[in-house]
């Protein structure tokens, strides 16, 4: 018996274009790099590597 638990299904990839064409992000959203600096996508505030979690506004990247 084959597991296709983590293949993507037909269906998500409709529902990831469906999300993409009305402007929504559907890849995981990670830190942004500006210098040696770990950078909040959301509001960009700067941090150092070893940050989870954005302390400016809650923000920490999809798993």
């Amino acid at each position: 018996m084959t597991c296709m638990a983590s293949a993507p299904s037909d269906t998500d990839e409709l529902f990831d274009q469906f999300l993409t064409d009305r402007g929504h992000e559907t890849e995981p959203q990670r830190w942004d790099q500006s210098y040696n600096k770990k950078q909040c996508p959301d509001c960009g505030g700067l941090h150092d590597d070893a940050a989870t979690e954005c302390s400016v506004c809650g923000w920490y990247p999809d798993a």
